[in-house]
C-alpha cells in the first residue's frame, strides 16, 4: 500500500455502496423539489473569484477557497458556493426569465478547511432558491421545503429542528446598542462564532473587534431572549404562515442563527441535529446579491445542504435503507466453451427485453459463477447448456429464495418481472 497513490486530502472516493446513497439522497431531493415546482439548473465549477470577494465575506474568500491563476494569469476559484453563481445566471438573463423563479441544484463544491467528521474539502451540495418576490411567503416556503425533505427521510422533530431568526431584527437591535458599520459587521461575526468558540475566547473576540463591555453586555441579552422574535413582524408572519402547514414542530426562533455570509439581509435559518447539535443545513434571504452582480434589484430566498452531515445523521439514525449497490437483475452464465457465444445473444436478449442483464465473459464452473452472481448482488440467474437448448427452454435460479425454474426465454422475461415488481420468489 506504500506504493499506492493517496487521494487528495479532504476528498473523497465514491466507490459503489457511497455512490449508491449519494444517488439515493439525490433521489430524495429531486423528490421534495419538484414536490415544490422547483427547475433544475447547474453552474460552472470554477468561476471568477471576483464574484466572491464582495458577496460573501473575507473569510471564505481569503481562507476556505481553492484560489489559482489560469493560464492568462487571472485569479479564479473552485466555486465553494453556488448563490453568487446563481444570481450572475440570473443577472445574465434578467429580461429573458419569467419571476418568481424557482430553482435547484445538487453538484460539487469545494472548500480548503481542516477535514474532519462532518466536513471534507469537496462536498455536494443541495441549493434551491426562490427569486424575485421580497414577501414572508417565500421565507416561509424554504422553511417548508426543509421540514417537508426531513419529515420525507423519516427524521422527525423530536431529531432536527430549523431554528430561524432575522437579519434585520438584528439589525434593530444592535442599532440600539450603538453599533454601526464595521462595528455591526463585527457584531454579526461574533454572534455566529458563539458556539465555535469558549466562552472566554468569545469575549476576548469581541473586545479585540472594538466592542465595548457595555455592548458585548448587551449582545449576550439580546442572545438570551427567546421571545424576540415577536418585536418582528416578518418573523411573526412566517411563523404564522407555517401553523398552516401541518411543520411547525420542525420549527423554533433561534436569536443566535446569524450565517456568515454577508449577503443575507432578512430571514436566516439553520437546521440543526438536536443529538450534537451539529449544523445540517442553513440558508436565509438575500435582497441585495444580484444587484450586485451587475443585475437589477432582486429579492431572492434559499437554502444549501451539503452531503456529508446529512448522511452522518441519517446513518446515526438507522434511516438509510438497504441500498442495491448493482443495477444488473440478470446474469447469464456461460455452461461451457462451446456456448459462449449463445450465451452472449442471450444476455442482449434479455436486455432487449428490458432486464439489466450481466455475462459471465469466460467459460467456468457453474458454481463460481453462482457465486459470483451472489456477491454481487444479481437476484437471478440463467443458465443455458445442452439439454435447455435442445428444448427450447433455459433454467432461472432465483439465489434470495434458492429456487429455480425451467421457462422459455419469454416466459422467463415475464416471471423475472413480475417478481422484481412484487418483491417474491420464484
Amino acid at each position: 500500500m506504500k506504493n499506492v497513490i493517496q487521494p487528495v486530502k479532504g476528498t473523497r472516493d465514491f466507490y459503489p455502496e457511497l455512490m449508491a446513497l449519494r444517488n439515493w439522497l439525490y433521489g430524495k431531493i429531486r423528490v421534495v423539489s419538484e414536490r415544490f415546482g422547483y427547475q433544475e439548473y447547474e453552474g460552472p465549477f470554477i468561476e471568477k473569484i471576483e464574484l466572491y470577494a464582495a458577496k460573501s465575506g473575507d473569510e471564505l474568500v481569503n481562507q476556505q477557497s481553492f484560489v489559482f491563476q489560469d493560464r492568462g494569469g487571472d485569479p479564479i476559484t473552485l466555486r465553494p458556493e453556488l448563490t453568487p453563481t446563481l444570481a450572475r445566471m440570473v443577472a445574465q438573463r434578467q429580461n429573458e426569465l419569467t419571476f418568481p423563479l424557482r430553482w435547484w441544484s445538487f453538484g460539487p463544491f469545494w472548500r480548503y478547511e481542516r477535514p474532519q467528521k462532518g466536513r471534507t474539502r469537496e462536498f455536494f451540495q443541495w441549493n434551491i432558491d426562490l427569486i424575485g418576490v421580497n414577501t414572508p411567503e417565500a421565507d416561509a416556503e424554504l422553511l417548508q421545503i426543509c421540514a417537508n425533505f426531513f419529515r420525507e427521510v423519516g427524521l422527525g422533530p423530536q431529531k432536527v429542528r430549523l431554528l430561524v431568526n432575522s437579519r434585520r431584527l438584528m439589525d434593530q437591535q444592535l442599532a440600539k446598542l450603538g453599533l454601526e458599520g464595521d462595528l455591526r459587521r463585527a457584531a454579526f461575526r461574533l454572534i455566529d462564532r458563539m458556539d465555535k468558540l469558549q466562552p472566554s475566547e468569545w469575549n476576548d473576540y469581541a473586545l479585540s473587534q472594538g466592542l465595548s463591555i457595555a455592548q458585548l453586555e448587551g449582545i449576550k441579552n439580546l442572545l438570551s431572549n427567546d421571545e424576540g422574535w415577536h418585536q418582528s413582524e416578518e418573523l411573526c408572519h412566517v411563523f404564522e404562515l407555517i401553523q398552516l402547514t401541518g411543520l411547525a414542530d420542525y420549527i423554533r426562533y433561534d436569536p443566535h442563527i446569524i450565517r456568515g455570509l454577508d449577503y443575507y439581509t432578512g430571514i436566516v435559518f439553520e437546521a440543526k441535529d438536536l443529538d450534537g447539535g451539529r449544523s445540517i443545513l442553513g440558508g436565509g434571504h438575500y435582497d441585495n446579491l444580484v444587484a450586485a452582480v451587475g443585475g437589477n434589484p432582486l429579492p431572492g430566498v434559499g437554502f444549501a445542504m451539503g452531503d456529508v452531515m446529512i448522511s452522518l445523521v441519517l446513518e446515526k439514525y438507522g434511516l438509510i435503507p438497504p441500498l442495491p449497490q448493482n443495477p444488473a437483475q440478470v446474469l447469464v452464465t456461460v455452461f461451457d466453451e462451446s456456448r459462449l457465444a449463445s450465451s452472449f445473444a442471450l444476455a442482449m436478449q434479455l436486455r432487449n427485453a428490458g432486464l439489466n442483464t450481466v455475462f459471465y465473459p469466460e467459460a467456468a464452473k457453474l458454481p463460481k459463477q453462482f457465486k459470483y452472481a451472489d456477491r454481487i448482488g444479481v437476484r437471478f440467474v440463467v443458465v443455458s447448456g445442452p439439454d435447455e437448448e435442445a428444448a427450447g427452454v433455459i433454467t432461472l435460479k432465483d439465489l434470495l429464495y434458492r429456487t429455480q425454474e425451467t421457462l422459455t426465454v419469454p416466459s422467463a422475461v415475464e416471471k423475472i418481472r413480475a417478481l422484481l415488481a412484487v418483491g417474491q420468489g420464484l
